[in-house]
């Protein structure tokens, strides 16, 4: 998907809806988007269990509402309001609720104990570190090529 239209149709109104826009947390949303899937991929290759545009585990989507969202009466709202689904949060719709899940993966980052960097290096570090964790098989520089590939020129600058 075009990085522009992603930003303006699901990145942005997720945001706004959870009332956690900023220019960094727009940045490292998009960012994550462009690592995870490419900005294509809604289903894990290879058959593992993440899903959507952010490859959000199912473990991890039910960890955010059972340990902290369920806590966040006001967060509650906000996600419960965005979802195009009624009845209890499923991590299925990651796959097919866009924005929901743009707000999910805000969320797994709003449990970060550090604020959002400004700069793209640190966006990538952020995102190493409380999304794809210390564990995980992505690395800063492969963040750094996606967002380089796909987000710039447009929307964004190049990550040097």
């Amino acid at each position: 998907m075009d990085a522009t239209v992603f930003r303006d149709t699901i990145v942005k109104p997720a945001l706004l809806k959870l009332n956690r826009w900023s220019d960094a947390a727009e940045k490292l949303i998009m960012g994550t988007a462009a690592q995870e899937s490419g900005l294509k991929f809604t289903r894990q290759i290879g058959g593992g269990p993440a899903l959507g545009y952010f490859q959000m585990e199912p473990a991890t989507h039910d960890d955010c509402w059972t340990n902290f969202i369920n806590f966040r009466a006001s967060l509650k709202s906000k996600l419960l309001s965005i979802r195009q689904a009624q009845g209890m949060p499923s991590a299925a719709e990651l796959e097919t609720d866009h924005v929901y899940a743009a707000a999910m993966a805000r969320v797994r980052y709003m449990r970060a104990p550090e604020s959002l960097p400004a700069d793209g290096k640190g966006l990538a570090r952020y995102w190493k570190q409380h999304y794809n964790t210390p564990l995980g098989a992505g690395t800063i520089s492969e963040f750094i090529a996606s967002w380089n590939r796909l987000l710039a020129p447009k929307p964004y600058d190049r990550i040097a």
